[in-house]
């Protein structure tokens, strides 16, 4: 007999639909104009247990709550809501594999001007199965890009803006053309921000150092995630302070972080070794410590995790 194709279902306009039926016009603001914000949400299948863990499910939709008040976007759906909306698209595409999540909330006028006033939002919800993002098994190879993060009063770093991402994949694009992994992006005053689409940690004599929210970055959930349980798991307090460029060239270990790249070590940078030119204990320590969390398989850790199929409740935080 013939294998029948699982279909795929998105949440649009206020249901759930088969996802060819979620289409948008080409006259649709948020497409002519990027006036949309959007989040990244993963889900971990655990294998053993048959469960899928979604992952600060409720930390993400807070903050996707304010970009929305940045960008006027106003969408019917509560924080509450919009977690439960999630877990029954994942429920209903019932993947066995690790998953993307990707909530949009757009402009839906059509109309030609860029103007926020007088414009109507919604939200869309998409699912895809997803793996690494990075493919390189023993650590990434990145340069400083030529490109500067856009500056907040420009377009504001704490929403996550779909527009904003030119400047990433401008960045990224040229980084990957002249054969690196990815890249490091400076912000307009010299120091370091983050990487072309995540937060970058740097290990020196060490100490665990990030940026800080003022260089411009997206402020994420994983960074936010590695600072609460470094201390209390690996005894190593983040400290968040301005890098200059110089600093990552003698830096003993640099890694990544974020929901697409979760903890993604780098072992070169401008063709120069980072520490001993391997993923260095530190970051593999956090590393291996952050994708047990993520597959709940630690139990102090399952406030963050919603399961998807098990009748048992996350302890969520409130």
């Amino acid at each position: 007999m013939p294998v029948t194709e699982q279909k795929t279902y998105a949440f649009f306009q206020g249901n759930i639909v088969p996802i060819e039926d979620a289409k948008i016009s080409i006259m649709n603001h948020s497409f002519m104009y990027g006036t949309a914000v959007f989040e990244g949400i993963r889900g971990y299948w655990n294998e053993k247990e048959e469960e899928m863990y979604l992952f600060r499910l409720r930390e993400h939709f807070e903050r996707m709550a304010d970009s929305m008040k940045i960008m006027y976007l106003q969408v019917p759906q509560s924080v509450d809501e919009l977690c439960k909306i999630v877990v029954e698209l994942v429920k209903k595409n019932a993947p066995r594999t690790d998953t993307y999540i990707r909530p949009t909330a757009y402009k839906t006028v059509h109309r030609v001007g860029p103007s926020l006033d007088n414009n109507p939002s919604d939200m869309c919800i998409f699912t895809v199965p997803f793996g690494d993002y990075f493919h390189g098994a023993g650590g990434l190879k990145v340069q400083i890009s030529s490109w500067r993060r856009v500056e907040d009063n420009a377009i504001p770093a704490r929403a996550k803006i779909v527009g904003a991402y030119a400047n990433t994949a401008l960045a990224k694009t040229d980084a990957v053309m002249a054969g690196f992994d990815d890249c490091i992006v400076l912000s307009e005053n010299g120091h370091v921000s983050e990487g072309s689409a995540m937060n970058v940690f740097m290990v020196k004599n060490g100490r665990l150092i990030t940026t800080p929210s003022y260089e411009n970055i997206l402020e994420g959930v994983t960074r936010r995630t590695i600072m609460e349980f470094a201390e209390a798991e690996l005894g190593l307090k983040a400290e968040s302070r301005q890098i200059d460029r110089s600093e990552l060239y003698i830096a003993d270990e640099l890694f990544f972080c974020g929901t697409g790249a979760q903890i993604a070590p780098i072992i070169e940078i401008d063709r120069r070794p980072v520490g001993t030119g391997v993923a260095g204990p530190i970051s593999t320590m956090i590393k291996d410590k952050y994708t047990k969390i993520c597959r709940g398989e630690v139990e102090q850790y399952a406030h963050w995790l919603t399961p998807v199929y098990s009748r048992k409740l996350a302890k969520t935080k409130n």
